[in-house]
């Protein structure tokens, strides 16, 4: 006969309830270990997803990503003349908010030049950019579709392709425009601050042929550090390589919310910890009188502390398995992408199984302690 099945068989209401409780602490828990897996995920896909090798930055700066990068657009065909380069591009990156169907939209602009490094790798409905001009291909999070057509400074572009899961660290779905697209909204101004600057002579010696960087795909037989140190040789220009450049998105963009989000999820297992422990000790306060017959006719020990012991477990892992379940029922409703692992999930059910077996020690203390004369006295 299992004494925790038949106690929780009797309070069975409650149980369940506390159960309740526990799954909406659970979700809390598996969506900031899914928030910050997204985080990571979305900083990562936009450096990844051009397929470099090597950016080559402006020198003294850490990349596009890390902070503001503006190297001349002719850098492109002198990197594409180094010995072990296969292909190279130029490409921009910049932040831009728009009007559509009466919303608001924050676009994270990519411009890249087609038939180079840059663009959308795989297109999930449409196709992929082939006119010069004021063609877009947008992330399915924009809420844009097929046909489309968005206004991005003076000049409208359709929507002739979609992808999914291109987002930059900070939640904003891509679009990715031609370069030449990307430049002139770049540098665009409105009409009367156009005619003011020109009155004023501002800007007629600056080019506006620039890029953030120029990403580089080697020869198989190609060394990236080789190539980036030939780079580095030119005093105007700085390379990173692709593994570098992820090291500095995760140590320098990520690293504020990483910590954040680490003690977020600290101060949740903290909480769960005590609200089992407590738990515990008042069903076990409840069930005194009950501890005291059993050990009056002569039960063990061990069949008490397993009773409490098996009821916190039970706790414990009903209440991860609801939470588990309510947060892959509505992680797609989050406003950020939500990427949670079947290793993450794991490692927090370890996690809930020692906090539950330490939470139980307070109401098996007060178990082990309790008279047998208790039962007799009423």
């Amino acid at each position: 006969m299992n004494l925790a099945y038949r106690d929780v068989r009797h309070n069975l209401f409650r149980f369940v309830l506390t159960c309740l409780g526990l799954s909406l602490l659970m979700a809390v828990v598996l969506a900031m270990i899914g928030i910050y897996n997204g985080l990571v995920a979305d900083a990562l896909n936009i450096v990844k997803a051009p397929q470099a090798d090597l950016w080559v930055v402006e020198a003294g700066t850490q990349g596009p990503f890390a902070e503001a990068s503006k190297i001349p657009g002719s850098t492109r065909d002198a990197v594409a003349r180094l010995h072990g380069v296969a292909d190279a591009g130029g490409i921009t990156y910049q932040t831009v908010e728009a009007s559509h169907a009466g919303d608001t939209l924050r676009l994270y602009v990519i411009g890249y030049q087609p038939g180079h490094l840059g663009g959308p790798q795989t297109i999930a409905e449409g196709r992929g950019i082939t006119q010069t001009h004021f063609e877009l291909v947008a992330d399915r999070k924009t809420g844009l579709a097929l046909g489309d057509r968005i206004r991005l400074g003076r000049d409208s572009f359709a929507v002739v392709g979609l992808v999914e899961n291109t987002m930059n660290s900070g939640g904003d779905p891509a679009a990715f425009v031609t370069l030449a697209d990307a430049q002139t909204l770049q540098s665009q101004l409105a009409p009367p601050a156009q005619r003011v600057q020109t009155a004023r002579g501002a800007g007629l010696l600056e080019s506006a042929d620039t890029v953030a960087a120029v990403i580089a795909r080697l020869e198989p037989a190609a060394d990236p550090r080789d190539v980036a140190q030939t780079v580095r040789q030119w005093k105007h220009l700085g390379a990173l390589t692709q593994d570098e450049q992820e090291g500095i998105l995760i140590g320098s963009v990520v690293d504020r919310a990483k910590r954040q989000i680490g003690l977020f999820l600290g101060i949740l297992l903290t909480v769960s910890a005590v609200v089992i422990a407590l738990i515990i000790y008042t069903m076990t306060m409840e069930k005194l009188k009950q501890i005291a017959t059993l050990k009056l006719i002569g039960a063990p020990d061990r069949t008490i502390i397993g009773l409490i012991v098996q009821q916190s477990l039970a706790l414990g892992m009903v209440g991860w398995s609801f939470g588990l379940i309510l947060i892959l029922l509505f992680k797609d409703f989050f406003p950020r992408r939500v990427v949670l692992e079947p290793v993450n999930a794991a490692v927090l059910a370890g996690i809930i199984v020692v906090v539950c077996v330490a939470a139980s020690g307070l109401g098996v203390r007060a178990a082990l302690k309790v008279d047998p004369a208790t039962a007799i006295g009423g």
